[in-house]
């Protein structure tokens, strides 16, 4: 008798006769053979099967720590460390001239706004905000801004950009995760030349079907509430859709992710008005993340603010996968050779700043403070322990105003 995918699926959830009638089989998770299998009980988001994945993380070896016996020079390990990672991210672009193309200059008082588009790879342009200050020194200390994943698509850039007209509900959201902050321009304010690009699939580079109606096009000040809901859920909902697109295509998400942040900060490196030698970077959320890998994948960032995107991946695949492990930003098979605050070494000597909340729901609590203790070790290791700091504070996901006082004094330290 033919039966559907879908009619399979759901009798093979509800336990149906579909495993009844196959021939018995021996689970190494039950008493199978006796017909009556007993399931664990696990409190975990993928049921039955999370005792195996968390034992595939739990036999991981992570041979490519820093802090295994068998490494002793900093110097020698990072070039080693840092190729695997680029090996895993399977995009590697032919490096180009960045030819930026200036679309508008704004004067906003303290600095000034340039809206432009640079190319990243031979077919791709990328837009993006660069704020000079009007006062101060140059060449100047530059600052690269990565704006935050949030589940909220239809903005980039713009979540971390101080604009003129706003849309309310961008307003609220800035609210609610800044301090009603703009830290690109709080920043440019500080004398940084700041500049913040637009992620694969967010903002200008978000993605439009055929058929979608003008306001998922414009983003009108008056688009409904119900429409940004509608679009940022739909965008949600096809991410997986566009990682499957890019893995056939032979790359992956994070790939595109972290080489367009490099050219980002191949270009603000050129420009004339920055001291190449005085560049940090600072992100909330995902743009936590990015900080934290761009400062691991690029000696030129001098110092590294990572808030709101720390963990030990270990902690995390019990219940905190689901929201956290993206597949916008995962890199494939990195626990195989280290855990995720082992990249720290990669950016020691230079400055790292981690700050998280206690009330995060989206990480493991006890994977933060896993994370800060071998962020620590990682540093000690390479005689640096002062040029790291992990703070946790006593708040949700968010940037908030006495996180940015911190993270603003850390910067100014270091860069």
């Amino acid at each position: 008798m033919a039966i559907s995918r879908r009619s399979f699926c759901e009798q093979l959830l509800a336990g149906g006769s579909l495993l009844a009638a196959a021939p018995p089989r021996v689970h190494a998770f039950s008493s199978a053979a006796r017909g009556q299998p007993t399931l664990p009980v696990t409190a975990s988001h993928i049921g039955n099967l999370y005792q195996f994945v968390q034992a595939q993380a739990d036999h991981s070896k992570l041979e490519l720590s820093f802090l295994q016996p068998a490494f002793s020079s900093l110097r020698q390990w990072q070039p080693r460390a840092r190729a695997r990672i680029f090996a895993n991210l399977f995009y590697a672009p032919p490096n180009v001239p960045s030819r930026p193309y200036l679309v508008r200059r704004t004067d906003k008082g303290d600095y000034v706004e340039e809206y432009i588009t640079f190319q990243t790879t031979p077919d791709v342009r990328v837009p993006a905000y660069v704020l000079v200050p009007k006062k101060g020194r140059r060449p100047a200390p530059a600052i690269v801004a990565l704006h935050s994943h949030d589940g909220i698509y239809l903005w980039g850039k713009e979540k971390i950009v101080e604009l003129e007209h706003e849309h309310p509900w961008l307003t609220a959201y800035k609210n609610d995760a800044y301090g009603g902050k703009s830290i690109t321009a709080e920043l440019a304010r500080q004398g940084y030349v700041v500049m913040t690009i637009d992620a694969f699939y967010w903002g200008e580079r978000r993605m439009i079907l055929d058929d979608d109606p003008p306001s998922y096009r414009e983003r009108p000040l008056t688009m409904s509430e119900e429409d940004i809901r509608a679009f940022n859920h739909r965008a949600s909902d096809n991410e997986s859709l566009m990682a499957r697109s890019l893995f056939t295509a032979g790359i992956t998400w994070a790939g595109v992710l972290l080489w367009d942040d490099i050219r980002t900060l191949d270009y603000l490196a050129s420009r004339p008005e920055v001291d190449a030698n005085r560049i940090g970077c600072v992100g909330l959320s995902m743009g936590g993340y990015r900080s934290y890998l761009l400062a691991a994948l690029d000696p030129r960032i001098k110092a590294a603010v990572d808030v709101g995107w720390m963990t030990s991946f270990a902690s995390q695949i019990k219940q905190h996968v689901i929201n956290t492990i993206g597949f916008s930003f995962h890199i494939n098979g990195l626990y195989r050779y280290m855990d995720f605050p082992d990249l720290s070494a990669l950016i020691a000597p230079r400055a790292l700043m981690v700050i998280n909340g206690s009330q995060d729901q989206l990480f493991a609590l006890d994977g933060v403070k896993a994370a800060f203790d071998k962020i620590g070790r990682c540093y000690r290791k390479a005689g640096a322990p002062d040029r790291q700091r992990c703070r946790m504070y006593d708040a949700p996901h968010q940037f908030n105003l006495d996180m940015q006082k911190e993270a603003w004094d850390w910067l100014k330290r270091w860069v």
